[in-house]
């Protein structure tokens, strides 16, 4: 319009001069050049309301601060670092999938005619799941799952605490025995087996169980790093030609052991003399068998002879906390329920129930320890890998299949596929004659498996292929109760994992890698791992041993030819034909070791 002001240019009135000094003066923090009377009420309403503003702020936040402290409070998310002595025990129920404990509690229930919801006490301890993956495969080897947990790194199928560059990787258990603390080993099968050698030995490979042996008891950079190893395997610490030996070599390893100062025991009768582990003196060797302690199945009715693992666990916690009552530190102990896998490798229901049952008592024993023991402590239990690709279902024809299980024929059973098949292997090489033959077959399914419905073509089958009878004893029951199986050997299915304390093992809550469970286990007990590395690899620089054959090799003994092991990646997702293969790394055995 003609003649007329810009808008932005028009004089404010006085009072808007004002009210606009006042926000300036309130943003600023300086004072008004106006002195012209008392403050007006709209200056009192703004600074109110900035007030009111401030305190319903600092009110929100306070409020939201205690509401996420009772809800961790009530949900045991919020997980203290623990301060001051304590004690750490690490249990591995090797080969045991969610499966096995479907399969086990059904036959529990079966067994003792209890309801539906009867549990395991394993079963109200769940707090997670691992992940098993290797570096060389997705199914993992008892030697790459346990070096996850032992050392909190991944590596190759085979390998016992070495990484894929052949290199040592400290342990948590060399860790804490240079932090002060005791530690121990509990298994049911070779205490060089894979499981416990990775987390006091170091080797390329794990079927040099006589190399493992050596450095079980000290021999190695590192010196005596077990104060306490209850297990089997005894035959690979006695000299060749020696009875019970299978060392290929003749270095005595019990003898070495002694000059370490252990004192050593190997019978029943010995073990009882600990008291419960009140009369134990350390450090302490009891190897309770040639080679694995028997499947429970069997041992049970061997009781005088072999320990249980529930014994040897009781023995070992009472002895550690004794000997640590009056140190500033307490003690770690591993304690395997060895034979679940090797039950999943035989097909075996029946040996795989009793097994998990076994562990489940062990398990019991443990949480029991803890309730009555001074020092704080934590159990956190958890699987290497699943075994056999267990199924409680079957279908045995090609009709659609009813849904059904049948836990009765597993009850039936007095002895483990494995025990049959010793005893015949033994009966044939004594007595070849037809006659004697055909009954003692007949008599071995009859009582030994339980089954009165056994087929001419079932017991014929013995005698004609008695080389898988193994397998053909642990099929009769499989079949009878409709169990299923996918393979002899291990899967890629992910394993459960247990705590004492959920609170105090919240880092374990949920799916998680298996390196992880290694990591909660150095930072629970506070160690310094990567510490114990750089020590091994100093001290073991060039540092090279005689092998069987009397050459040189490197202290973890020789390196795998290609072939034997995989550590490189591509192949985790290419398909290279091996539905061919046929017994090129194995032959008949398992695969475990064994």
């Amino acid at each position: 319009m003609p003649g007329a002001r810009p808008l932005l240019s028009e004089r404010p009135s006085s009072e808007d001069s004002r009210d606009l000094a006042e926000e300036d003066a309130l943003l600023t923090g300086q004072h008004t050049s106006r002195s012209d009377g008392p403050r007006s009420w709209k200056f009192w309403r703004e600074i109110g309301l900035f007030v009111w503003a401030v305190i319903a702020t600092a009110l929100v936040i306070i409020l939201a601060v205690v509401y996420q402290q009772s809800q961790d409070s009530h949900q045991g998310s919020s997980a203290p670092h623990p301060t001051g002595k304590r004690n750490l025990i690490f249990m591995v129920s090797d080969g045991m999938g969610p499966t096995s404990l479907s399969l086990t509690r059904s036959f529990m229930q079966f067994e003792n005619g209890a309801p539906f919801s009867e549990q395991l006490v394993i079963d109200r301890h769940m707090i997670g799941q691992s992940r098993t993956r290797s570096t060389s495969s997705l199914i993992t080897d008892s030697a790459a799952g346990a070096t996850a947990f032992s050392c909190a790194l991944k590596s190759y199928n085979g390998a016992i605490s070495v990484l894929p560059s052949h290199e040592p990787c400290g342990t948590v258990l060399e860790a804490a025995k240079k932090a002060g603390y005791m530690t121990g080993l509990v298994v049911t099968t070779r205490i060089t087996d894979a499981t416990p050698a990775c987390f006091a030995a170091h080797v390329n490979m794990r079927q040099e169980e006589d190399r493992i042996a050596e450095q079980m008891v000290g021999d190695y950079p590192l010196g005596r790093v077990v104060d306490i190893m209850f297990g089997g395997g005894r035959c690979h610490f006695l000299p060749n030609g020696t009875e019970g030996s299978c060392r290929a070599d003749a270095k005595d390893i019990v003898g070495l052991a002694k000059e370490k100062g252990y004192n050593y025991i190997s019978d029943r009768k010995a073990f009882n003399e600990l008291k419960g582990g009140k009369k134990l003196a350390f450090p302490m060797l009891g190897l309770f068998a040639e080679t694995d302690i028997p499947y429970e199945l069997d041992r049970r009715q061997q009781d005088d002879v072999y320990p249980s693992l529930h014994e040897m666990a009781e023995a070992a916690m009472t002895a550690l906390s004794e000997a640590t009552k009056d140190s500033d530190k307490g003690f770690f102990l591993m304690i395997e329920g060895s034979r679940i896998d090797h039950a999943g490798h035989h097909n075996d229901p029946a040996a795989q129930v009793h097994e998990v049952l076994a562990y489940d008592k062990a398990f019991t024993s443990v949480l029991k320890f803890l309730e009555n023991d001074p020092t704080e402590g934590v159990m956190v239990s958890t699987s290497d890998h699943e075994t056999g690709g267990l199924a409680t279902a079957r279908q045995l024809h090609t009709s659609y299949p009813e849904y059904l299980w049948y836990p009765g024929p597993l009850s039936n059973a007095t002895h483990s596929a494995e025990y049959l098949d010793l005893e015949l292997q033994k009966f044939l090489a004594e007595d070849p004659s037809a006659p004697h033959k055909e009954e003692f077959a007949r008599d071995s399914i009859r009582y030994g498996l339980g089954l009165r419905d056994y087929s001419d073509e079932e017991w014929k089958k013995l005698l004609e292929d008695p080389s898988t009878a193994l397998y053909q004893y642990a099929d009769m029951v499989s079949r009878r109760s409709q169990t299923g199986w996918s393979t002899h050997g291990h899967s890629a299915a992910d394993v459960n994992i247990y705590s004492s304390d959920p609170r105090a093992a919240q880092a374990l809550v949920g799916n998680h890698e298996n390196t992880e469970v290694g990591d909660f286990l150095r930072e629970y007990l506070g160690v310094d791992v990567e510490a114990v590395t750089k020590e091994l690899r100093e001290k073991g620089a060039n540092l090279m041993v005689k092998g069987h054959d009397g050459e040189e090799v490197s202290w973890m003994g020789k390196v795998p030819e290609e072939g034997q092991r995989l550590d490189g990646q591509n192949h985790l997702a290419t398909y290279g034909g091996d539905f061919r293969k046929r017994e090129l790394l194995h032959g008949r055995g398992c695969g475990c070791g064994e």
